[in-house]
């Protein structure tokens, strides 16, 4: 990625306006079916002046991402609670989706796994740990739990058009229900999955 050198109020506002015109051809059409030009169309600049922020549409994308994460789960203001009743497994999945700025780019099937990937290790210092601690399991056995969660959160969430509709809150309370009796089982097996019946 290409880093700003200078990140005064022009330039702010030129990021600005090449993030908003790409997300404004991400609710047109596939990620995958987006080229800088186009991107520069709709944001009324030249390629060079992509290229002095940009190198490629994935830095672009990246950033989108890191900005949808950083709006809805900045540490200062949201309280990481990874089972609160009728709320997502992992929040972050439905925070970013609640904004309707992010939401197509989210429900674009091409983009799935990258998305997921890009939350995943936002949001790895932050799950894992915690599932450590609810479950006494060793840290890769906890992330096997965090992936599975994550992708889980993630396809329902994502089923369900990030909409917090009734059977969404159904849902999310079965889940949450299942979620938590996993944890309880294993908060005093050390042994984790290697238990024996």
């Amino acid at each position: 990625m290409i880093r700003h050198k200078k990140m005064d109020r022009r330039t702010a506002y030129t990021i600005d306006v090449i993030k908003d015109a790409f997300l404004t051809l991400v609710n047109q059409k596939s990620f995958y079916k987006i080229t800088i030009s186009e991107i520069c169309r709709t944001a009324d600049i030249t390629r060079s002046t992509f290229y002095l922020h940009f190198g490629t549409i994935t830095d672009l994308l990246n950033e989108v991402i890191d900005d949808a994460l950083h709006l809805s789960c900045n540490s200062k203001i949201v309280e990481r609670e990874y089972l609160k009743e009728n709320e997502s497994l992992l929040p972050v999945c439905q925070r970013v989706g609640d904004s309707p700025k992010y939401r197509h780019l989210l429900m674009d099937p091409d983009l799935s796994d990258y998305i997921v990937g890009r939350i995943k290790s936002h949001e790895y210092q932050y799950v894992v740990p915690e599932i450590m601690k609810k479950t006494n399991l060793p840290e890769d056995v906890a992330e096997s739990l965090f992936t599975y969660m994550i992708y889980g959160s993630f396809a329902v969430n994502r089923t369900h058009h990030f909409s917090k509709d009734d059977n969404w809150q159904r849902d999310m309370k079965i889940l949450n229900y299942f979620t938590d009796a996993g944890y309880q089982s294993f908060s005093g097996n050390h042994d984790g999955a290697q238990k024996d019946d």
